[in-house]
């Protein structure tokens, strides 16, 4: 792997670490305030397993991707395009 390819990936999960922290961060808050009565739904499930895997995993999937994204997007300046006609 080259040097470049490696701090690309590195960067990458840096940033897909503080979306997940982020989203974990987001699911205990909703859980403890009990937003919605998210909490009480949950628990009162017959799998709540499930129930949990599937919200934390789905938000901090989300979360993570628009890290993700937004240090991708924040990489790049349009005065490195400066020649170019849009």
């Amino acid at each position: 792997m080259a040097p470049k390819e490696k701090e690309a990936l590195i960067f990458l999960a840096k940033h897909l670490a503080v979306g997940v922290t982020a989203g974990l961060v987001f699911c205990a808050a909703a859980l403890a305030t009990d937003a919605a009565g998210l909490r009480t739904l949950l628990f009162a499930a017959d799998s709540v397993g499930v129930g949990l895997y599937l919200l934390i995993g789905s938000v901090c999937l989300t979360f993570g991707s628009v890290a993700m994204g937004v240090g991708i997007m924040s990489l790049g300046d349009h005065a490195d395009h400066a020649d170019r006609d849009y």
